[in-house]
């Protein structure tokens, strides 16, 4: 609703400037004032047209508020405009008629046109997901959430990809691991994935500890050191070739791997639509129609001369004109090679084709489609090089998202300058790398993983994680402590409730504990992962939030009545005398932050920023808090303040419940 308000209010001064300066301003911010006696809206525009108009911004906004008073009855909800300060509007609103609409749910749509494609996840197939994983695939998940229709907005079009690299030097150094550590072959391997399925044990976890074990093998006698490097380089090359026993085994393992990924990340509510993989990108030439296609726009050129000599390289992300040669006659030792001089595509050149086939800009190519995995209400496709059909489409994207960590900046700024290099600037335009930094381990949390470490180390905020060395936590683990932990808490505190159900309410718990702790950070801060801090009911954490709701759901059930009919009984009631009081604003507050969902939403999208929301569902779970501990709900004799106070709880709790489904966070029926 607040949003609604904001958005009449603005097209309404929009109108004014036009009709009245001949003045149209693109971006016009519209702010809170401190403090509640000063309205619900702060509008700086006086301050932005000073310049142009040659008038003191007091002046400006003067004649503006004449203005807005005059339209008042256009303006639904607003009740009053003042000039503040040396040139604010400040906007009162009606309470009464306000809360009267956000009780009835009235809200700001979000969404439009266009096909957002959102990629995340992206774990190589070669070991269980870490805990680093998880931040990439919530990040994702709560994105696309925010992205898509539901009940509440009309949202876009959107598909999920998760990138299956397979063919690369992580899958490489398992099958290494498989044949040369452990002598195993095509057909010993079919027989290890069925006995460890048979007794129950983790392929994932399998691989976890022999890829520590063959990085370390690697380096551990230097007399072979040249020999098993070229083992690698041998492996890779045969999985990148295909048609193979190397090859076969590779796609064993991924795969089987990857089937353990997606359970992992159902467990947090994570479902994906498409898992595009590597070996079709090399199989079905898309690396050759890409370069066809750079040749022809002139991006990629073959380097005759310097260290790159013999290789096709593109120019970094900020051109020429960003890059100092002396002469221009001089090979440019800066750019990217995008196929080495043995003929090998680089991982950015099958990025840049993998990126053009996303936008439909790949002429001629597309994938074959599999179903690989049942969702309760949608099929999971892979690629494959022959398809079923029909099938879904997914190389149409008018936008994408890309969750990959900020370790992958230069390559992210290399496929965005290929595609402003061949003209495709709109495309380039609508590519976000939703970066982010890694996730690591407090000291106390890695003791209670199990963990040795240093005095040093202990004195330290936080320890990276390295699956090469085997340091890091497993996210089935994680996971499984955290309900344990939680479930601990269940029993104690409610042993009347079914076992089964007390499991349910654990999980909840240890998901929405797990997801909001991932998510309360903004993108660009490490994270420092501590059990104890993420299943905290106090303080800024997913359980302080799911408590919240508890609480409110007691209110009703003691009240021996309902949300929906607590919102419905205010329709009618006089709130003014009550909403207007100095008491009255404690509560019109409640209403005001439940009202601006939307608007939090859309500063999520545009910013590509999750963490906006997580906050907001924090302050609300906060400013309930607050009102409940104000104000004794059940105990109110009073018929109409007491009606207030329940449809009061009810907006909050209706609000904290939908803030957390887009977290991907379910609310327990008690804690």
């Amino acid at each position: 609703m607040y949003r609604t308000i904001q958005q009449s209010l603005l097209a309404q001064i929009q109108a004014i400037l036009l009709a009245k300066y001949d003045v149209t301003l693109t971006n016009l911010v519209v702010e809170q004032p401190p403090s509640i006696a000063l309205g619900e809206l702060a509008l700086p525009v006086a301050f932005e047209l000073a310049k142009r108009l040659r008038k003191a911004p007091r002046a400006i906004a003067t004649e503006l508020a004449a203005e807005l008073t005059a339209a008042l009855p256009s303006l639904e909800g607003v009740a009053s405009v003042e000039v503040a300060g040396a040139g604010y509007l400040n906007v009162r609103l009606n309470r009464a008629a306000t809360v009267r609409r956000i009780a009835a749910d009235q809200h700001a749509d979000i969404g439009g046109p266009g096909f957002r494609l959102v990629e995340h996840t992206s774990i190589n197939p070669n070991k269980a997901a870490h805990i680093g994983h998880l931040r990439n695939a919530i990040l994702g998940d709560t994105f696309q959430r925010l992205l898509r229709p539901d009940r509440f907005k009309t949202g876009y079009e959107v598909g999920v990809q998760n990138y299956i690299d397979n063919t690369g030097v992580q899958v490489a150094d398992v099958v290494v691991g498989l044949v040369y550590l452990e002598g195993k072959t095509l057909s010993s391997i079919r027989e290890l994935l069925t006995e460890l399925l048979e007794t129950n044990q983790r392929i994932d976890f399998y691989c976890w500890d022999l890829y520590a074990r063959v990085s370390q093998w690697y380096n551990a006698d230097p007399d072979h050191l040249e020999a098993r490097k070229q083992i690698r380089l041998d492996t890779l090359h045969a999985l990148e070739m295909g048609k193979n026993d190397t090859a076969d085994i590779a796609d064993l393992i991924s795969t089987a791997v990857l089937r353990r990924h997606l359970q992992t990340m159902q467990r947090l509510n994570i479902e994906y639509d498409f898992l595009p993989r590597e070996s079709e990108i090399l199989s079905l030439h898309f690396w050759d129609a890409a370069r066809t296609l750079m040749l022809e726009k002139d991006v990629l050129y073959l380097e005759t001369a310097g260290k790159n000599k013999g290789c096709y390289v593109m120019r970094r992300a900020g051109s020429a004109e960003e890059i100092a040669v002396e002469d221009s006659s001089l090979p440019d030792e800066d750019a990217k090679v995008i196929v080495r001089s043995n003929g090998t595509v680089t991982y950015v050149g099958k990025d840049i084709a993998y990126h053009l086939w996303k936008f439909g800009l790949l002429p001629g190519k597309d994938f074959g489609y599999l179903k690989f995995h049942q969702y309760p209400d949608h099929c999971c496709w892979i690629s494959a090089v022959h398809g079923e059909t029909p099938h879904p489409s997914f190389g149409h994207a008018d936008a994408i998202y890309n969750v990959i960590d900020s370790r992958q900046n230069d390559p992210q700024n290399n496929v965005t300058a290929a595609l402003r290099g061949m003209g495709y600037t709109e495309a380039a335009d609508h590519y976000t790398h939703f970066s982010y930094e890694m996730v690591a381990l407090t000291p106390r949390c890695a003791v209670e993983l199990g963990y040795t470490i240093s005095e040093e180390d202990q004195k330290r905020s936080y320890i990276e994680v390295s699956g090469r060395k085997g340091f890091g936590v497993k996210a089935d683990d994680l996971l499984d402590r955290l309900i344990a932990a939680a479930k601990s808490e269940v029993d104690t505190r409610h042993p009347e409730i079914e076992a089964a159900e007390r499991l349910t309410i654990a999980t909840q718990i240890a998901v929405g504990a797990l997801r909001y702790f991932m998510l309360r950070f903004t993108r660009n801060t490490v994270i420092a992962f501590d059990f104890k801090d993420a299943l905290s009911f106090e303080g800024e954490t997913g359980p302080y939030v799911q408590y919240a709701i508890v609480r409110a759901a007691n209110i009703f059930r003691k009240a021996n009545t309902t949300e929906a009919a607590s919102l419905a009984a205010i329709t009618t009631l006089d709130l003014s005398n009550i909403l207007d009081t100095e008491e009255g604003s404690n509560l019109w507050e409640t209403w005001l932050l439940a009202s601006k969902l939307t608007l939090l939403i859309e500063q999520c999208i545009a910013t590509a920023e999750p963490a906006y929301l997580a906050k907001y569902a924090f302050q609300l779970a906060q400013q309930f808090n607050n009102f409940y501990h104000r104000h004794h709900v059940l105990n109110e004799s009073d018929p109409t303040r007491k009606s207030l106070l329940l449809a009061t709880a009810a907006v909050a709790q209706r609000e904290m419940i939908r803030a957390l489904d887009y977290l991907g966070i379910e609310a327990p029926p008690v804690m």
